[in-house]
C-alpha cells in the first residue's frame, strides 16, 4: 500500500469474480487503518479499479 498525488494504492490477490476483490479492498484498508471492515463501505467503483471508500466516524 503506498499514498500517490493523494490517492491509496494498493494491490490484492482475491479474483474480481462475485466481489471478493472489492471485499479484499476493504479488508486490507481496514486493518491498515486499524478500523474495524464495518466501519468502511464501498461507495464507488464495485466494477472499475478506481474505488471511493467511505469511513464511518466514530
Amino acid at each position: 500500500m503506498r499514498i500517490v498525488d493523494g490517492a491509496v494504492q494498493l494491490r490484492v490477490t482475491a479474483p474480481p469474480a462475485d466481489g471478493a476483490a472489492n471485499d479484499a479492498v476493504l479488508a486490507l484498508f481496514a486493518a491498515a487503518l486499524g478500523r474495524p471492515r464495518r466501519d468502511l463501505t464501498l461507495l464507488r467503483g464495485a466494477t472499475g479499479r478506481i474505488k471511493l471508500i467511505g469511513i464511518a466516524l466514530d
